[in-house]
């Protein structure tokens, strides 16, 4: 077999791109090799899979020979690429069926190095895909970059771990993602898709590379009791193959303001937009939990604020150029939500009051926001507020326990969290709590913070469950191919006679 050759300046970005599939943890050996094929028309590919992700590349240039597999262990060739340069190219053969021979420049010659892999059967096989593809505009990319941003990376929460292609309206397609304290949606296109699905975020399809590589084309194979229900997004070199999240999708809708609702807008020209984001990260910030900062209109103008741990007094900083529509108001959120909607161009910014999830939106695209109540004192002071004449019960508030989030915890929910209305876990109002002896009160931050734990503890066995779970199926898929190999094997010898 004549040896395949892998020039270096395609292999290194080619090693980049599919070290994001390649699990340091893996549970086979095999899944630590690369499949190297070279078909009869001399194109090469390499593929690299964890059982549920996989990704090939086909390398530029056809190379002369005969039609070639073989598995390269990945760590191996990550090594000798490194001491390679650009204009130089790696040849790689089977040598035998547990071995692989190596050879690469080293000045004005050759290395040889024989290093161990495995058979080519051992890999697992690539599943196919027969969906037709839906090309994805450069739009419709962009979206779906920017829904992954905003997905839940919570393991317990597998629903929202990805983007929601949602088909069922008629009017319009959206691309949808949430973690339950902000919600992005895109509705500017249409795809011609059977029916919704969502794509699981991962970092392979926000690599840059794999952005730059051409229009991406989209493949759905829907589900069935056969087919997991895989999904192909393919470049002009490379394809990423995975499952779908198989599951409904909350109602992303119901926490979506109507127009008519909102009594403020703001709208951002690009001077302003640049302006704030460069104000973010030098504005005080009171609460690491939160991250809370606030954007208050009066009149014509929007002032951003924060304050500094220990401080009781908002510093506001006015932001000009700024064009302002309807009612003053002050409201708290998240400094990351904010950074990532103006990074986003989402530069109209629509309040309906303190309380309810405020939008950033432009041409189609839009991020719901829930606030976070910003009239709490700061989590390092461990005087209790003093209430203020004239200020309603239900706005005098206990600190958060140990920097606890006061934030909503999920977008849909239409409770009020009893850490910001004022009541605490018995049931009193603020001003039962704060008459109660000090001793009390420590008491039942001490029974807050044992249930915190407990649930703590209750998630992390949830995961390590999951993690196990997911071995037994890789093993069983593992025994699932040797039990067929045998079988194989044992109609090879049936078919012998002696």
């Amino acid at each position: 077999m004549k040896p395949i050759t892998l020039p270096v300046a395609e292999l290194k970005p080619a090693l980049t791109g599919l070290s994001k599939i390649i699990n340091r943890r893996m549970t086979l050996p095999v899944l630590g090799h690369l499949l190297v094929q070279r078909n009869p028309d001399g194109w090469v590919t390499l593929t690299a899979t964890d059982l549920d992700t996989s990704a090939s590349v086909r390398l530029e240039q056809p190379a002369p020979g005969d039609p070639a597999s073989l598995l390269a262990p990945f760590a191996e060739l990550q090594k000798t690429v490194k001491n390679c340069k650009p204009g130089e190219d790696i040849t790689v053969e089977e040598a035998d069926k547990q071995h692989v021979t190596l050879r690469y420049p080293i000045g004005s010659q050759f290395a040889q190095q024989t290093v161990e892999s495995l058979p080519v059967e051992d890999f697992p096989p690539m599943p196919k895909n027969d969906g037709s593809p839906v090309p994805l505009a450069d739009g419709i990319r962009q979206a779906i970059l920017e829904a992954m941003e905003c997905a839940s990376t919570d393991e317990t929460r597998v629903i929202l771990n990805g983007a929601y292609l949602d088909v069922t309206a008629k009017q319009g397609h959206y691309i949808v993602a949430t973690d339950g304290r902000h919600l992005y949606s895109s509705n500017s296109f249409t795809l011609p898709l059977d029916g919704s699905l969502i794509i699981p975020d991962h970092k392979f399809l926000g690599w840059k590379e794999f952005n730059n590589d051409g229009e991406w084309q989209l493949q759905v194979q829907p589900v069935s009791k056969d087919n997991p229900g895989l999904l192909q997004i393919s470049s002009r070199r490379w394809s990423f193959t995975t499952r779908q999240i198989d599951g409904n999708y909350p109602n992303w809708r119901q926490v979506v303001p109507a127009a008519g609702q909102f009594n403020t807008t703001v709208l951002l020209p690009p001077g302003a937009v640049e302006s704030v984001l460069g104000l973010i990260p030098k504005i005080p910030c009171h609460d690491a939990v939160n991250q809370t900062m606030g954007l208050r209109v009066e009149g014509k103008k929007l002032c951003v604020r924060g304050r500094g741990v220990g401080d009781t007094k908002w510093t506001d900083l006015e932001i000009t150029g700024v064009e302002v529509k309807g009612s003053p108001v002050a409201i708290y959120l998240n400094r990351d939500f904010l950074t990532k909607a103006l990074k986003f161009g989402l530069s109209q910014i629509e309040i309906i009051d303190p309380l309810t999830p405020l939008r950033f939106s432009n041409a189609g695209r839009q991020i719901i926001v829930m606030p976070i109540r910003g009239d709490n004192p700061p989590p390092a002071l461990s005087k209790q507020p003093q209430e203020e004449p004239g200020k309603p019960d239900s706005e005098t508030h206990q600190p958060a326990p140990n920097g606890a989030n006061t934030e909503r915890d999920t977008m849909p929910r239409t409770t009020t969290n009893t850490a910001n209305n004022g009541t605490t876990t018995n049931g009193t109002n603020g001003n039962e709590a704060h008459a109660e002896p000090r001793p009390a009160l420590e008491t039942a931050l001490a029974q807050i913070d044992t249930v915190k734990t407990g649930f703590r503890e209750a998630i992390a066995g949830l995961n390590k469950l999951t993690d196990l779970i997911r071995q037994a199926q890789r093993e069983q898929k593992a025994g699932e191919k040797e039990v067929q190999s045998v079988r194989q094997t044992i109609r090879s010898l049936q078919s012998v006679r002696i």
